[in-house]
């Protein structure tokens, strides 16, 4: 007697669905590699838009606006790889932890997402499969490459952040967050405010990497004691392909003296 096959689950992503993850800068020449968790507002077309609307997976709740576009440009600036995700964060939050409520939210920023209530523990795992784990196993990859020439990269994740939150108006133009390592975000804070007296630059603000938070930053680089940092932009400074191209220049002018120094390319745990 035969056993009767059930029908599987069709997968999550179609072959017209954008991919999981974007490589840009090639082997790059820089010990840098860029990372950015949010660079997309993609969404899988079984998912049919979560149920929102296109005008809210638009805004900050769908994705960083603008960051994308930093990274593509500062990465060319730097002539350093860079690994972009492909989906969401509704779909899921590649900067969380996957068991993180907030990883695949009901709610964002007052806004209900139809498409994340109630799913199923088989629902959350083909997501997980679909969108995340390859983002981080590309991230893996290219670290994994730096390993093999011998070679302690910086890890840098752009990111960009909503002007107005709970009706507060944030002055920062620019934010780096980091916890134990002082070696990149101390100087790299230090340049930035001294380039411009008029640019409001917060030091783990308007969030803190000390919560903790930042699932990227902490797997990949603050576990393996490589020099890192995460940068957060004003999202009303950087949305428009002049504005995230200027950004990406001062990013790279004061990044350049920081990331010339041979001694920050080493493993070291603080």
């Amino acid at each position: 007697m035969h056993a009767i096959a059930l029908p599987s689950e069709p997968p999550l992503l179609s072959p017209d669905d954008p991919p999981p993850f974007e490589i840009v800068g090639g082997e790059g020449r820089a010990s840098v590699l860029l990372i950015c968790d949010h660079a997309s507002r993609a969404v899988p077309r079984r998912l049919d838009r979560l149920g929102l609307d296109e005008a809210s997976l638009l805004r900050h709740i769908g994705w960083d606006i603008g960051a994308a576009e930093v990274t593509r440009r500062l990465a060319a600036l730097l002539e350093a790889p860079a690994v972009l995700a492909g989906y969401s964060r509704l779909v899921i939050d590649c900067n969380r932890a996957t068991d993180d409520a907030s990883a695949m939210p009901e709610v964002s920023d007052g806004i209900r997402v139809p498409g994340n209530r109630g799913l199923s523990p088989a629902a959350r795992l083909q997501r997980i499969a679909a969108c995340f784990t390859p983002y981080h196993d590309a991230i893996a990859a290219q670290l994994a490459r730096f390993a093999g020439r011998g070679v302690a990269p910086v890890v840098l994740s752009i990111h960009s952040f909503t002007p107005r939150m709970n009706g507060f108006a944030r002055p920062w133009h620019v934010g780096v967050l980091w916890d134990k390592d002082p070696r990149l975000a101390v100087p790299l804070i230090s340049r930035l405010a001294a380039a411009d007296p008029a640019r409001i630059v917060g030091d783990n603000q308007p969030y803190s990497a000390r919560e903790p938070a930042g699932y990227s930053i902490r797997r990949h680089a603050e576990s393996a004691g490589l020099p890192h940092a995460a940068i957060e932009i004003r999202q009303d400074l950087i949305d428009t392909p002049t504005g995230a191209a200027l950004w990406a220049e001062h990013l790279a002018a004061a990044l350049r003296p920081i990331l010339a120094d041979p001694a920050l390319y080493r493993a070291q745990h603080f």
